[in-house]
């Protein structure tokens, strides 16, 4: 039983360290399933502040992974279009590889703005915002994965 939840939770710590970049992957969540299973074999003795700890910070990184790119795209004047326009930028981007993960975001925040507004130096700060935010969305959620991850690790080999 043990290596079958190992096996688990390895897999579910990858898929969550790639949830942190594509959208429809809830990266942390699923990496802290990952250390929960661990926690249930030989080698996973973690207390239970530290699980209730990376429980906390995977349903924050979550929540702010959809707070921020809304906030950066307002803050820095964006419409609603501009955030759907990221969304299918991202999408979009994912078929281009790592340059299209980064860059479709923005590229799609301005097409979006630009259907909205015809003032191409506003649709282009909202494009900004809306990048930047994407930025510290998924930013923030590799780190929790990222210190998940180290906990997964130290757990088995410490």
């Amino acid at each position: 039983m043990d290596i079958l939840l190992l096996t688990v939770g390895i897999v579910l710590i990858i898929i969550g360290l790639i949830g942190c970049v594509l959208p429809v992957i809830p990266g942390p969540p699923l990496s802290f399933l990952g250390l929960l299973a661990l926690s249930y074999t030989q080698w996973g003795e973690f207390s239970s502040n530290l699980l209730w700890t990376m429980a906390i910070l995977a349903v924050v990184a979550t929540v702010i992974d959809y707070v921020v790119p809304i906030w950066g795209t307002k803050k820095f004047g964006g419409s609603k279009a501009g955030m759907w326009g990221a969304t299918i930028g991202l999408v979009v981007g994912l078929f281009l590889g790592p340059l299209g993960i980064i860059f479709g975001p923005f590229a799609g925040a301005f097409v979006g703005e630009m259907t909205q507004k015809k003032d191409s130096d506003k649709a282009l700060k909202a494009a900004f915002g809306a990048f930047l935010g994407f930025l510290l969305g998924v930013g923030f959620k590799l780190v929790v994965s990222g210190l998940i991850t180290f906990y997964f690790i130290r757990g088995m080999f410490f």
